[in-house]
């Protein structure tokens, strides 16, 4: 936590927001709600090993934003430690943006939607790039997924905090959905087979 923050939630309760929530009236409630999350709990970390796609966020040093998509399969994003989260970065298409940024600002934020059960959660905090740990990158690169690793992204959590699931659409994955009605079929096609047993039965049978 910076030395200018009191407390964590301070990383987005600039003085600018916090004279906005007194203005429009909600200061008191976010001030009686109390500090934002710090560390990694066991509710964060079962919502990440469930994450296959998130946004991460960065800026320049004159503060131009840029948002770029990762995604990978399910638990692409590993725990290090109680604050720091990484993952592999692959090879995209080489514009190196969100690199260039922490360069020279390393503030970054990380957006993870879960739109099958409408939760969101929001991570402040420090990124580095790991360019020469071949070691660290091939720990985090997922069994048998077709990407090419290019380097490491550490992301150092300063507060975490998540939404009320308001005005979230509900989606779900397409895997998911194939899987769903997979199995769906399947049971139709076992009650089907079971009609077509008993209709085939002598009528003594389907009485007993």
């Amino acid at each position: 936590m910076s030395e200018l923050q009191a407390v964590s939630s301070d990383v987005a309760f600039t003085p600018a927001v916090k004279a906005v929530q007194s203005r429009k009236g909600s200061r008191q409630a976010y001030a009686e709600r109390g500090d934002w999350r710090t560390e990694i709990d066991e509710n964060l970390a079962a919502f990440l090993r469930q994450t296959d796609s998130f946004y991460f966020a960065t800026a320049s040093a004159d503060g131009q934003p840029y948002i770029q998509h990762r995604g990978g399969p399910k638990g692409f994003i590993k725990i290090l430690d109680k604050n720091t989260l990484a993952f592999a970065d692959y090879a995209g298409n080489r514009q190196f943006i969100t690199q260039g940024n922490l360069s020279e600002n390393p503030r970054a934020y990380m957006f993870v939607m879960d739109y099958a059960h409408r939760r969101r959660v929001k991570l402040w905090g420090e990124a580095k790039i790991v360019e020469d740990d071949p070691a660290l990158l091939q720990s985090l690169m997922p069994k048998g997924y077709r990407a090419r690793p290019e380097q490491v992204i550490l992301f150092r959590i300063s507060a975490w905090d998540t939404n009320c699931p308001q005005h979230i659409p509900q989606k779900f994955d397409a895997a998911d959905v194939a899987a769903a009605l997979a199995a769906r079929d399947a049971r139709i096609a076992e009650l089907e087979a079971e009609v077509a047993a008993l209709k085939k039965a002598p009528v003594s049978e389907r009485s007993n």
